[in-house]
């Protein structure tokens, strides 16, 4: 799968407060960076390893976060979990939109240009990172149930969204006219997923451009 998208927080800005008596007030902004460093920490090691094969106290030390301060920003990993897994989804959703959005190119032009987006930015972390999603839906069955819904959910939405590109592709006449493009897209992401975790075991783009190629050449008229 497309591996994670570049989720860095914003450069500080927040303004000094004049000093004042008495116990200081909390820096609203820099809770904020550091709750964002947190989910970009999280997102990397979710891309990489999965989320059982993931310990907080790596991320607490890349991001230079104590322990106990943790769970000012975030209940608990379950917590931390999900909220990682939203952003992801989101982030990516984003990401697909870019591309599939993309008025100036033929819609079938949009998804190739997904699927080399998607291809360069694995190449550039030496295909050491897949998706989040397709990381963790290979380990439903010790994760929280409720990461199972949202996980679904992520690639329900990333499906629909598939699917509309498609629909453009159909009324431009790219694809037959009787095209299912729901079934398309939703075939698109089964394979799709598998061909990220194929890249990301081989280190190669090999089977991204495989599955790429053989999903657009079967759609063309």
């Amino acid at each position: 799968m497309a591996s994670a998208p570049a989720l860095d927080p914003p450069p500080a800005q927040a303004l000094v407060p004049p000093r004042r008596r008495g116990r200081p007030p909390k820096c609203a902004a820099g809770e904020s960076q550091t709750r964002e460093a947190l989910l970009r920490a999280g997102v990397v090691a979710l891309s990489e390893r999965g989320f059982s094969a993931t310990g907080l106290d790596a991320i607490l030390r890349a991001v230079g976060v104590p322990k106990g301060s943790f769970y000012h920003y975030f209940p608990s990993k379950d917590a931390f979990g999900a909220a990682l897994i939203g952003r992801y989804a989101a982030a990516f959703a984003a990401r697909l939109d870019r591309r599939l959005l993309d008025e100036s190119r033929p819609p079938l032009e949009r998804l190739r240009a997904f699927a080399d987006d998607a291809r360069a930015s694995m190449a550039r972390h030496d295909f050491r990172r897949g998706c989040l999603v397709g990381n963790l839906g290979q380990e439903t069955g010790v994760l929280p149930e409720p990461f199972r819904d949202a996980l679904h959910n992520a690639l329900l939405d990333w499906q629909a969204r598939t699917a509309r590109c498609l629909e453009a592709a159909r009324a431009a006449g790219e694809i037959a006219p009787e095209a299912d493009c729901a079934a398309l897209a939703a075939y698109f992401w089964i394979g799709w997923e598998g061909a990220v975790l194929r890249a990301k075991l081989e280190r190669s783009p090999a089977p991204l451009d495989l599955f790429a190629d053989t999903f657009l050449a079967g759609l063309r008229r």
